[in-house]
């Protein structure tokens, strides 16, 4: 598949820092190329305040329709939601697709889902998006052309008329609905079962994945690209002892995420939400590390998670500078790639379990010796012995506190 090619247009303005600024440029670089895009150039101007009505100046548009025909560029992509009249206004001035950061992630989750439900929440997200930006009836995709920023969910095409938007999220919701009762009927089942659940969460591209793997010894996609997990999945880690545990991992957050997608994954994200400690990975190996965490925090807020135990996973330590601090209190250092690293996140794991989870104790009588199995699996047994003289095992362990409670 051929390659667009692509011009970012960032605007610098008095509320965000110039780092900031390239450290957001930065990563729309990379979201463009995680769209298949290739970038043949930017143009960057410092303003005071956006213009209304083409966002740049009159001067810097004109330069960015010759650097547009110089390049044969397919697309331009601002660093900034673009309104309807913005988006109008510069598309008569400038020979090439006109898309903002927002539309590209909503394209790029587009690119990705997989399952039913992620396909659905990405298409009502577009939808969403597109409804106030559309000036009348009957404006086709055509118009738009094919390519980045016009990308549907599935094989099908986005339709860009009112009425028939209208009635597209009227049909998607009414199928969230379905799927999302069927999720929940599935966290209520797995509730029953008392199973210590723990959630990766994590700015995209930190290496959630690549722990997931390691940690439960399964192949989801791993890629140097953004958002390269979308749809949640879930598996069982196993310890010593014949003890399992579950982890969740989940789609990566990102600076700027478009409000219309978190509304759209909120129900995606009760996986990971209903999980007994969090587990944040971050990458070390950012400069922009500390706001990467910043950003994944304030999603939590948002999505009412932050009450939640967390643990937080420096990884990538092996190409971390060597100024790097940890900022969070409860923590690892790690690179998930190390023959290691496993154990070492398991051994943390486990305190985290003891820590939330109920100290037992229970004697056990040898006719019962079949129940041991099973106890083992679901409780994290510390210790275990047989005592002749009672002809009975002695358990002590963790198991949840409301099992204690019933008991």
């Amino acid at each position: 598949m051929e390659r667009e090619k692509i011009i970012l247009v960032g605007v610098i303005l008095p509320n965000k820092t110039e780092e900031a600024f390239w450290n957001s440029m930065n990563e729309l670089h990379s979201l463009a190329k995680t769209a298949n895009g290739e970038v043949v150039d930017e143009l960057i101007q410092k303003l005071e305040r956006v213009n209304q009505a083409s966002f740049i100046g009159s001067g810097k548009l004109e330069e960015l329709a010759t650097l547009v025909e110089m390049h044969e560029a397919d697309v331009v992509i601002f660093n900034s939601e673009l309104s309807a009249t913005q988006v109008r206004n510069i598309s008569k001035a400038v020979d090439a697709r006109i898309i903002d950061r927002t539309q590209l992630i909503l394209d790029i989750f587009a690119m990705r889902a997989k399952s039913k439900e992620g396909k659905l929440q990405v298409a009502y997200a577009q939808y969403k998006y597109l409804l106030p930006r559309l000036s009348g009836q009957g404006v086709s995709l055509s118009k738009l052309g094919g390519g980045i920023g016009s990308r549907g969910p599935g094989e099908s095409k986005l339709e860009m008329d009112k009425r028939h938007i209208r009635e597209k999220m009227h049909d998607i919701k009414a199928q969230l609905t379905h799927v999302e009762q069927h999720r929940k009927r599935i966290i209520e089942r797995r509730n029953i079962q008392s199973v210590f659940r723990f959630g990766l969460i994590g700015y995209t591209n930190a290496g959630k994945s690549t722990i997931f793997n390691r940690l439960t010894n399964e192949t989801t996609l791993q890629e140097d690209k953004l958002f390269a997990t979308l749809d949640p999945t879930t598996r069982k880690i196993r310890f010593s002892g014949g003890f399992q545990a579950l982890l969740t991992d989940t789609v990566g957050f990102i600076q700027d995420l478009p409000t219309t997608l978190i509304a759209a994954f909120r129900s995606t994200l009760e996986e990971t939400a209903n999980v007994d400690v969090l587990i944040h990975v971050v990458d070390a190996s950012n400069p922009d590390y500390l706001q990467h965490e910043t950003t994944v925090i304030s999603l939590l807020e948002e999505l009412e998670m932050n009450h939640l135990p967390t643990l937080v996973i420096y990884n990538k330590m092996d190409h971390a500078p060597a100024t790097f601090v940890p900022d969070q209190p409860e923590n690892l250092l790690i690179s998930a790639l190390d023959q290691e690293a496993p154990d070492t996140i398991k051994q943390r794991m486990i305190q985290l379990i003891e820590k939330n989870w109920a100290f037992f104790t229970l004697e056990l009588s040898e006719e019962k010796g079949k129940e041991l199995a099973q106890i083992k699996q679901q409780a994290w047994v510390t210790k275990l012995e047989y005592i002749e003289s009672k002809q009975s095992y002695h358990i002590e362990g963790y198991k949840p506190r409301k099992e204690l409670n019933n008991e």
